[in-house]
């Protein structure tokens, strides 16, 4: 009988072990645990190494290309006659052919791309214009918020294509050209640019 019972409290023993080892969260085996890939990161920052490529002819502009949803700047050469205080048309004209451009590997890989349309062109200023005006082959506010962020911001850069402090822009048709602002919200959120950074220009 004292054997029973001896019996009997020793596995009772066993028990109470185990549940308190399970209620103390010790693992009885050892399982590897897949945490899963970790998140990616869009750098938005070419390597050091990565210099543009441009001719003796040309230098090196700042264009505005969309990554991680913000506007980022990255050199993409020009025309030496297109930069600083070039004539506003060809300067216009040459930036917007950067923008406008798919990036190359090396900007992908970072996360770049460019919401500019390929077809977009930019035209003389019609006569009754404000200075220094330029007239786009689509209408401003027909182009995604992305893009129009895009070009203005790429515009700002250039003091050829400024005007008080804006960029001037208008569309095929007969709606009056408007000043543009390039702000830190514009940068920091091109999606949301609309009527708040617009000025119209009498």
């Amino acid at each position: 009988m004292r054997g029973v019972r001896r019996a009997g409290a020793g596995l009772a023993a066993v028990l109470v072990a185990v549940a308190l080892a399970s209620g103390c969260g010790i693992r009885t085996t050892s399982v590897p645990v897949d945490a899963g890939a970790a998140p990616s990161r869009v750098p938005c920052k070419l390597p050091s190494a990565d210099v543009t490529t441009r001719s003796p002819e040309s230098v090196a502009a700042p264009v505005y290309l969309v990554c991680a949803s913000q506007l980022v700047t990255v050199d993409r050469p020009v025309p030496s006659g297109a930069a600083g205080g070039a004539d506003p048309l060809v300067a216009a004209r040459a930036l917007l052919d950067q923008v406008q451009q798919a990036p190359p590997e090396t900007e992908r890989r970072a996360g770049f791309s460019t919401a500019v349309p390929a077809g977009l062109r930019v035209e003389n200023p019609r006569t009754d214009d404000p200075a220094g005006t330029l007239r786009l082959s689509s209408q401003p506010e027909d182009l995604s918020a992305e893009a129009l962020a895009q070009l203005v911001c790429t515009y700002a850069e250039n003091e050829a294509l400024v005007t008080d402090g804006s960029v001037v822009l208008g569309g095929p048709g007969t709606y009056p050209p408007r000043g543009y602002l390039c702000t830190s919200q514009t940068k920091s959120r091109p999606q949301d640019v609309t009527t708040p950074d617009v000025l119209k220009r009498d």
